[in-house]
């Protein structure tokens, strides 16, 4: 009989969960071997679905009604466990989070993501991990800072109005006010970026058009972006503005690194940890990974390649499973995974395999136990 499956796919974005993935995955492993002991770890990268996988891991959940990317309310959720709090920004300050028509290139901010910290800060956690991604403002943190106690003031000494435009009329900042618990956790940055934060390869001119920034609008971010990390420079701050990760969510990367002492890490990195993905690997003979679209993003930081390079070193064999996979066998094989199977292998109708991926799943998943185990 071979060893235990460790099930580890992150989300199908747009259509289930990762731990809807996984669920449908081990459905579909049961009915064609129930003799074989599977192991369930959703995993991410980092971004959206941070929180579930620290939840599915057995992490308390807390829901935090917080202001949204442009002042309405949400709710995000916390994951906790007594020692580390799991806070994603994609839930508070998320792209996501808005219709088309409601984006607010200059005006959304961070202030949600700041609201979470605090809750996370109430935990008494020693360890806090902020995974970004997926922000819809391009405010440099500015609102996370505020919240947390910072003032971020114009020339006449007035509170700047929130986004990244008014950023344009920094005059100083003081983060003597800081929440004096920040200073005394463990704040991991959970990101994949490696933008800096002004230029042409800055959080304003890679991302700024996706959350509806016009050219002129880019340019003006991208201005104010650099006054305020100048502004941050005279108060103190860490000079990481050209740092790799600075750009990440709209700047809230150089809010973290550069007032709050955070520390960046590999997105995927983080969650694998988050989960014990090495304690559940331990014994395993066959890891099942995947996402919805196996293309070349995948090989870059996302949370296959994250999963296989850790089965490799264990030396243990990983298959894919994905909605679509458009990587070639070669290619595969160069990020350590011996075969992936798609949706659309055995469903040819995308708007079929979008509008109810999990029995679709299943069937493939049990074609794979028949095949590999």
């Amino acid at each position: 009989m071979p060893g235990p499956v460790l099930i580890a796919p992150d989300k199908f974005k747009g259509t289930l969960t990762a731990p809807e993935v996984a669920e449908a995955v081990a459905a579909g492993l049961r009915q064609a071997r129930p003799d074989v002991e599977l192991r369930l770890a959703p995993v991410a990268d980092g971004g959206d679905g941070t929180v579930d996988a620290a939840l599915a891991a057995g992490y308390a959940r807390m829901t935090v009604p917080v202001s949204g990317p442009t002042g309405y309310p949400v709710d995000t959720e916390i994951a906790y466990d007594g020692e580390t709090a799991v806070v994603e920004l994609a839930s508070a300050s998320g792209l996501a989070l808005l219709d088309p028509d409601d984006l607010d290139a200059l005006g959304a901010s961070s202030d949600g993501t700041g609201e979470a910290l605090l809750a996370a800060l109430s935990t008494g956690a020693q360890r806090i991990v902020l995974g970004v991604g997926g922000s819809a403002c391009t405010d440099g943190g500015a609102g996370l800072l505020t919240v947390l106690g910072a003032r971020i003031l114009d020339a006449n000494g007035n509170p700047v109005a929130p986004g990244g435009g008014p950023l344009a009329d920094v005059g100083e900042i003081d983060l003597s006010g800081l929440d004096p618990r920040i200073g005394e956790v463990e704040l991991i940055l959970a990101s994949d970026v490696n933008n800096p934060l002004t230029g042409p390869n800055g959080a304003a001119h890679v991302y700024g058009p996706q959350k509806g920034a016009n050219p002129e609008q880019v340019e003006l971010l991208d201005t104010a972006l650099a006054r305020y990390a100048q502004a941050m420079r005279a108060a103190g701050g860490r000079d990481v503005a050209e740092q790799p990760g600075a750009g990440a969510a709209g700047g809230v990367g150089f809010a973290a690194l550069a007032a709050l002492g955070a520390t960046m890490r590999p997105g995927v990195d983080v969650v694998l940890d988050l989960v014990g993905f090495h304690e559940r690997l331990d014994g395993a003979g066959l890891v099942i990974t995947g996402e919805g679209a196996l293309d070349e993003q995948t090989l870059h930081g996302k949370a296959p390649a994250g999963v296989a390079a850790r089965a490799i070193q264990a030396g243990i064999p990983v298959i894919a499973i994905a909605g679509r996979c458009d990587l070639t066998q070669e290619r595969l094989a160069e990020a350590g995974i011996d075969a992936a199977y798609a949706l659309l292998d055995v469903e040819p109708d995308p708007q079929r395999c979008m509008a109810d991926p999990a029995p679709i799943l299943t069937t493939l998943a049990a074609t794979l136990a028949e095949n590999h185990l």
